[in-house]
């Protein structure tokens, strides 16, 4: 099966600054290594936004200096604590539209994948403006019968917790009535949540992935999005295969974890 990696949400701060007790830059180094030896054939790494903690120059230049080498092309999405000026300053390969959204396809074998720019700038929650949106349209249209894997920081459904789900994706009417209308459509992948969650988005299968640094405990009324824990980080693996994209999740930094050979 070919493989792709996916991490989201990795939260760079400047040298020398943490969040909490953590280092997002360490975290997401031991993530990568541990993607990298686990699944040395994959052959794309998407990156599903929030690369930065408040989107300076510095925290890009911490990311590009631990992305440096890798063997596995990178594609970087964009999320709510990003800034497109200082990102685009530090990657200035990144696929733009003309309308400065940084967007881009995929095309690998039979599997074409769509990532998308849901940033609306100032505010938390995602949107995809009649831009963004009619680039989809064309991205979807120009498919030629591969099946779609469409990339979303921000998730396009509710996750059942109040204070991420009023920050998730504000026109996802509009969205997933457009995806609904391509039949190739078989996956949705997005981060924001910090926490691994899988369902369906208007009748479209979804998925959301963990964090390399904090993650998200389950949320009780009167918690806010700010609310986070210690966990071992993660990432996504999607499989593809002639039978359709399966979904993996993959935590790595498991306190006392050792492979068992059964008999």
């Amino acid at each position: 099966m070919r493989k792709i990696l996916v991490f989201t949400d990795l939260h760079y701060v400047e040298d020398g600054k943490l969040i909490g007790h953590l280092d997002p830059d360490a975290r997401f180094r031991a993530g990568l290594a541990h993607a990298l030896a686990q699944f040395p054939d994959a052959e794309r790494i998407v990156i599903a936004g929030d690369l930065a903690h408040r989107g300076s120059h510095a925290e890009y230049v911490r990311l590009r200096g631990a992305l440096d080498g890798c063997p596995v092309p990178v594609h970087l999405m964009l999320g709510n604590h990003d800034a497109r000026g200082p990102f685009r300053d530090t990657f200035p390969d990144a696929p733009v539209t003309p309308e400065g959204h940084v967007q881009q396809v995929i095309d690998i074998g039979d599997t074409r994948l769509i990532l998308l720019d849901t940033v609306d700038e100032g505010h938390h929650g995602g949107i995809l403006c009649d831009a963004r949106l009619a680039w989809l349209d064309a991205a979807l249209a120009s498919a030629e019968g591969r099946r779609t894997v469409v990339f979303t920081h921000h998730p396009p459904m509710s996750v059942g917790f109040a204070a991420m789900d009023a920050i998730g994706l504000a026109n996802r009417t509009e969205f997933l009535a457009l995806l609904r209308r391509r039949a190739s459509t078989c996956q949705i992948v997005s981060g924001h949540v910090h926490r691994t969650v899988s369902g369906n988005a208007g009748g479209i299968a979804a998925c959301v992935f963990k964090s390399p640094c904090h993650q998200s405990p389950i949320m009780r009324p009167g918690m806010d999005e700010h609310v986070s824990i210690d966990e071992p980080g993660a990432y996504g693996i999607l499989y593809l295969s002639d039978e359709g994209v399966v979904v993996h999740s993959e935590d790595f930094g498991v306190p006392g974890r050792r492979e068992l050979s059964y008999v």
